[in-house]
């Protein structure tokens, strides 16, 4: 599971410029995939009392990276997005903030199972890739 999540997340957070047809940053709908992910990745490693729903993650990922595909991008050129440090950077604050936006924060753990709890009970998409142990 931690294989398939350090995928979407690498999938989530890298820009290369100069590489791609398009700066993949600027795709919208897919880094706010991403981001999802993200939190989701966050979440499940800090907090033992909640899991990885592996099949869902993986499903989502491919369609993340289908819509890339579909706009023109490469598989290399996703790579190249996703090996970016700065772009890994980026999503990494824009996880923190909306860590913290829910009242949460991303060093604590208590509060992140928290939140991952919260998640899974409103059904959200963060959540749709979460289980409760």
């Amino acid at each position: 599971m931690r294989m398939i999540f350090t995928t979407v997340l690498a999938l989530s957070l890298a820009g290369t410029a100069g590489i791609a047809r398009a700066d993949l940053a600027a795709e919208k709908d897919i880094n706010a995939g991403l981001l999802t992910v993200a939190i989701a990745d966050k979440i499940r490693r800090e907090c033992n009392d909640v899991s990885a729903k592996f099949w869902a993650a993986r499903s989502y990922a491919n369609q993340l990276k289908g819509m890339a595909i579909k706009r023109g991008y490469t598989e290399a050129q996703i790579d190249a997005y996703i090996n970016n440090d700065a772009e890994q950077d980026k999503m990494r604050a824009r996880r923190n903030a909306y860590i913290k936006s829910k009242g949460a924060s991303n060093t604590d753990a208590a509060s992140l199972c928290r939140l991952g709890r919260d998640e899974i009970k409103n059904r959200s998409r963060v959540g749709s890739f979460l289980k409760a142990k």
